[in-house]
């Protein structure tokens, strides 16, 4: 077993319940004060305590509303909606906190990147180096709809907007501004030194670009770049891009050969495939003892809302199970898109019969990712076992109910890691690339295709 650093971040929404549908009703669940800015600024605070490397703040622009085809039962359920703009609170958390990341899922697809860079740009001189941008190009119609599209643009056309977005981004972090163009010399009269501001001259077949950057370089110039995208063409895009890719899957036999397949595909970027670090989604249920967390997790699934968790489930694979009763066995439906369904699950349990009730007790809690189970040690135990088994290199880790589920992680399990030496006990450096690459690397790696856009 290797000693290899166990990267922790932690992933929450500006929502109520997140990925754990109907817990919001739990009376240990906070998730209700998501508008309120204390709510942020405490978690920021907690998890640097615990030494995490970043929060990373998911988003969606549209409402979940495949279940019974409608909004209904996700506006009923809380499912992600109401949903607040998650980068409006990451410049408080910056305030009170000193070290910790926090990567903000913006779309791209309904953004232009001039504006988008600055807003990113802004975030990273507020925070001191401390933004990563999550990369998305959305996937419900119903944002589409309401965002000036009459429908949803193709899946990989998406992705090719993505890669033009990114080459204006790169030209305008990385190349309009000398690192020295501001010279703030008072005798002069120069604040900006003008021969050192140059255009992109961008002129490409989505993007029209040919000004000069608005802002100043920012300590980290482009932020770190998280993706998640599962698809052919979404690892393809992630392998040019990230530097952090986002995983979903139940067991290490599954992810290793994704996560294998990832590394390749970055090498043949010409990267090193460790330059990425893999982050896989979990949720922990912990306490004193394996009895202690059993206790808390059967209090949980006494939480979940089935209406909820299939609405969840229907938006996320366009599967409206509602027509189905709850205890019908899925293996005996035909249509292509159930029997896709049943697969995925058969891979995460492939001795269990699924049925619409059975997916909604594995969705209610965490989402699509392993709920794992037990006291510090046992965990720990887990956590490692994935680490060295399927390669990732941490977790994106998920609440039950919040802030308690990141409470025990940072007051049981991290103390545990730490014991193990798998979790440092101090920050190294002082940006989020620094706490990605090491001390000292604030720029994008010489080897990131972003980095050819430098002028010096």
């Amino acid at each position: 077993m290797s000693t290899r650093r166990i990267r922790l971040n932690a992933f929450d929404m500006s929502c109520a319940g997140h990925l754990s549908p109907g817990l919001w009703r739990h009376p240990d669940d906070q998730s209700h004060r998501y508008a309120d800015l204390d709510y942020w600024t405490e978690l920021a605070q907690l998890l640097e305590r615990g030494k995490f490397d970043s929060l990373f703040l998911a988003d969606v622009l549209g409402v979940y509303d495949v279940f019974e085809d409608s909004r209904d039962a996700a506006v009923q359920q809380a499912v992600q909606v109401p949903v607040q703009d998650p980068l409006l609170t990451v410049s408080a958390m910056s305030a009170v906190t000193e070290h910790l990341g926090f990567g903000v899922t913006v779309s791209l697809t309904y953004e232009q990147p001039y504006a988008l860079a600055r807003k990113l740009t802004t975030l990273d001189h507020l925070t001191k180096g401390r933004v990563a941008w999550n990369i998305v190009t959305s996937y419900l119609e119903s944002a589409a709809r309401n965002l000036g599209l009459t429908n949803q643009i193709s899946h990989d056309e998406r992705y090719d907007i993505a890669d033009e977005f990114l080459e204006v981004c790169y030209k305008l972090w990385e190349s309009s501004w000398a690192e020295d163009a501001v010279v703030h010399d008072r005798e002069r009269g120069i604040y900006v030194d003008p021969t050192k501001v140059r255009d992109i001259d961008h002129d490409g077949k989505y993007f029209r670009v040919p000004g000069n950057f608005l802002c100043a370089p920012s300590p980290q110039r482009t932020p770190v770049l998280y993706q998640a995208g599962a698809s052919k063409r979404g690892q393809e895009f992630a392998a040019r891009h990230a530097e952090a890719i986002f995983i979903m899957g139940t067991r290490t036999e599954v992810l290793r050969p994704i996560i294998d397949n990832i590394r390749r595909q970055v090498a043949e970027q010409g990267r090193d495939p460790y330059d990425v670090k893999i982050f896989a989604l979990a949720t922990v249920v912990t306490g004193d003892t394996d009895a202690d967390a059993r206790a808390k997790l059967k209090s949980y699934q006494e939480h979940i809302s089935f209406e909820g968790a299939l609405a969840l489930y229907g938006g996320w694979s366009g599967i409206d199970f509602s027509a189905y009763a709850p205890d019908q066995p899925l293996k005996l439906l035909h249509t292509d898109a159930i029997q896709s369904a049943v697969e995925a699950f058969s891979k995460a349990d492939p001795w269990r019969e699924w049925t619409p009730q059975a997916i909604a007790e594995w969705v209610g809690i965490g989402g699509l990712g392993p709920v794992i189970v037990g006291s510090p040690t046992t965990v720990a135990d887990e956590l490692e076992r994935w680490v060295d088994e399927a390669d990732v290199d941490g977790f994106n880790l998920a609440y039950a109910v919040t802030p308690g589920t990141f409470v025990d992680l940072v007051e049981l399990v991290v103390p545990e890691l730490q014991r193990r030496g798998r979790v440092w006990t101090e920050y190294e450096g002082s940006t989020l690339r620094e706490t990605i690459y090491g001390p000292g690397v604030r720029r994008l790696p010489d080897n990131h295709p972003g980095a050819k856009y430098r002028t010096e």
